[in-house]
This record gives C-alpha cells, sequence and structure tokens, in this order.
C-alpha cells in the first residue's frame, strides 16, 4: 500500500509540474502575442501600467461569446484624451479606437464585443501628454466572431437609439447610451442554409457630437457585436442636442439627431 502511495504522489507531482509548466508556457505565448500586438498598434512608444489610473470590467468567463460586455473606466478623465480596446487573439484585435473631444467624458465607457478564442484583452488609455497606460484581463470565451447573427438586424440596418441616463445637469458629467441597429457581419459567420459564408459588412466608424462639440470618435474593425451599444460619458451644457454619425463598409451612411432635456443649476 505504502508503495501504491508513493507512485501515486511522484505521478500527481509530475502532472502538477506539467499543468504548471504548460501554464507558464501559456503565459510567455500571450506575452509574446502583446508584445507583437502592442508594436503593430503603438509602434515604439512605451506602454506603461499605473495603479489606480486605468481598469477594464470584463466576465472571467463570457455567457455568450458574441456579447461579450467591456466596462472602461478611468480615474483621471480629464487627464484622458483617448482609448484603445484590444482583444489580443481575435483575427481583427482592434476591437476599438476611441478619440474624446471637449463634450466627451472618459470616465466610462461601456462595449459590447465578440471574443474568438481564450483571450487577453487590453485596454490602452493615450493621455493628453502622450503617455500610453494600459490594464489587461483574461476573458474565456471562443467562437465569439463566427457564431450565427440573430435574425432581426437586416431590416431596420442604422436605426439608432439614444437614452441619457437619469436626468442631465449643466456642469456635471451625464452618461448615455446609444444603440444603432447593425448585423455588424465580419465574414466568419455562414449561412445556415446555403452553408455560404456571409460577406463582411460592418461599423466601420461613429462619431458623436452634442451641440456641434465632438463627444467622441470611434473607429472599429470587426470585434464589436451584431446592434453594437456604446454607453459613453459627456459633459452636458444647457439644451442640447446629440448627433451620431456612423459609417459601415459597404458604404452605408446612417445619421440621427436626439434632443437631450437639460436641468440647470
Amino acid at each position: 500500500m505504502r508503495k501504491i502511495a508513493v507512485t501515486t504522489s511522484a505521478a500527481a507531482l509530475v502532472l502538477t509540474s506539467a499543468l504548471g509548466a504548460h501554464a507558464a508556457d501559456d503565459a510567455k505565448v500571450r506575452e509574446q502575442r502583446w508584445t507583437e500586438l502592442r508594436q503593430s498598434v503603438f509602434g515604439d512608444k512605451q506602454v506603461e501600467q499605473k495603479d489606480g489610473f486605468l481598469s477594464l470590467d470584463a466576465p472571467v468567463r463570457a455567457e455568450d461569446a458574441a456579447l461579450v460586455p467591456m466596462d472602461i473606466k478611468v480615474s483621471n478623465p480629464d487627464q484622458v484624451k483617448g482609448l484603445t480596446l484590444i482583444i489580443d487573439e481575435n483575427p481583427g484585435p482592434v476591437a476599438a479606437k476611441i478619440d474624446f473631444g471637449p463634450a466627451g467624458d472618459p470616465g466610462l465607457l461601456r462595449l459590447r464585443t465578440r471574443v474568438n478564442a481564450y483571450s487577453n484583452v487590453h485596454a490602452v488609455a493615450e493621455t493628453k501628454d502622450g503617455k500610453l497606460v494600459e490594464t489587461v484581463k483574461f476573458v474565456k470565451a471562443s467562437g465569439g466572431c463566427s457564431a450565427p447573427v440573430a435574425g432581426g438586424a437586416e431590416g431596420t440596418i442604422g436605426e439608432m437609439r439614444l437614452k441619457v441616463k437619469d436626468e442631465a445637469t449643466a456642469g456635471k458629467s451625464a452618461q448615455a447610451t446609444l444603440m444603432i441597429r447593425h448585423p455588424n457581419f465580419n465574414g466568419m459567420q455562414k449561412d445556415q442554409v446555403s452553408q455560404i459564408y456571409t460577406p463582411a459588412n460592418y461599423i466601420k466608424d461613429i462619431k458623436v457630437t452634442y451641440n456641434d462639440k465632438d463627444v467622441f470618435s470611434l473607429r472599429s474593425d470587426i470585434s464589436l457585436s451584431t446592434n453594437p451599444v456604446i454607453e459613453f460619458g459627456f459633459k452636458p451644457e444647457g439644451k442640447g442636442q446629440f448627433k451620431v454619425v456612423a459609417n459601415d463598409t459597404s458604404g452605408g451612411h446612417f445619421e440621427k439627431t436626439f434632443d437631450v432635456p437639460v436641468k440647470t443649476q
């Protein structure tokens, strides 16, 4: 019995060591992938980590890989002029690049994305003095980019809705949610009847202004979800009006304005 116990313990030790080495190898592979992506996206600029400056909230294991929420929070929004969200293992890893204007507030940005494989997700903030600050989260999901698109997006493509959270008050930052109806086909979805891949057609850029001042401009690739939903911050000033302009890769152009009543102090 003792011999069997010792043998079993030794086997367990070997297995544990093997799993540990495999995990270490995975970590090295992920780090190498990020090194390549960082160079490709940001060139030779240094990307640093700064405790408490930037956070990324994403599920550890996604319930739906085609609809993965990503929340980016900035502790000092007045110092930030842009954000980049990168899903390392996606075929198109740069999910969104956002530049904020004078009417924008980078304090909180929420997006819904596709995640194609177990992946590190990086959020990178660009400060107004040109520095880059990163944070990272590991997300377990697979197949999000090739998942079939649910019906209902095509008939009303380009339809927009915008809601302001609570009542906007002049001089205080507020949150709004923009919803755009669009299938966001990325070229990886296969028609279940014909078994033919659906040609790519996805939203490539969105611009939001408030009283003719820029709130944000967003450039995207294939990683935003079907029917994108974007929650963003803005700076109200008296009675206001949003204008949203979006373009897709097939030449679709969509515009809409929204009145935003604002409470004065």
